[in-house]
């Protein structure tokens, strides 16, 4: 998927933003669940579970292993927050919207991206696959350019 002006992320741009999405939502937004989304959104980076509830603990924030992954899991399911699967295991991320993302082959970290792709592009892959595009993400990979 491509990014929107209306997207996601846009629209939950600060963690009060998110607060006030999963409210409307429904969601209780209990003592852990504020903490998970205040780490998510300081981060600004893809996080396991593992490093969520270890950087918690870090700072002194009496969270459970199991308080993590059911609130990392509410959070994924209302579209509230986006899970990567890789094959280390799920990361989370701050951001729920349709957005690209950049992964360096030497250290694994990943940077979110907002591609939007040329028209001419999009119509030539519509040309050879008998498709119509409707969204799109893409996943670079790539090193750090030597200096």
């Amino acid at each position: 998927m491509h990014s929107s002006p209306e997207s996601t992320a846009a629209a939950l741009g600060s963690v009060d933003d998110v607060y006030r999405r999963c409210r409307e939502l429904g969601m209780r937004l209990s003592r852990q669940r504020r903490m998970v989304l205040d780490l998510l959104w300081s981060e600004k980076s893809h996080l396991s579970a593992r490093d969520i509830f270890e950087k918690l603990n870090d700072l002194g924030r009496n969270i459970g292993h199991t308080s993590v992954y059911q609130n990392l899991e509410a959070l994924q399911s209302a579209g509230v927050i986006e899970c990567l699967d890789r094959a280390s295991g799920r990361l989370y991320g701050y951001r729920a919207d349709a957005h690209s993302h950049l992964t360096c082959a030497e250290s694994g970290s990943i940077q979110d991206l907002d591609v939007t792709l040329p028209e001419e592009l999009l119509r030539r892959i519509e040309a050879l696959t008998g498709y119509t595009i409707e969204s799109y993400t893409l996943h670079l990979s790539g090193r750090p350019k030597a200096s």
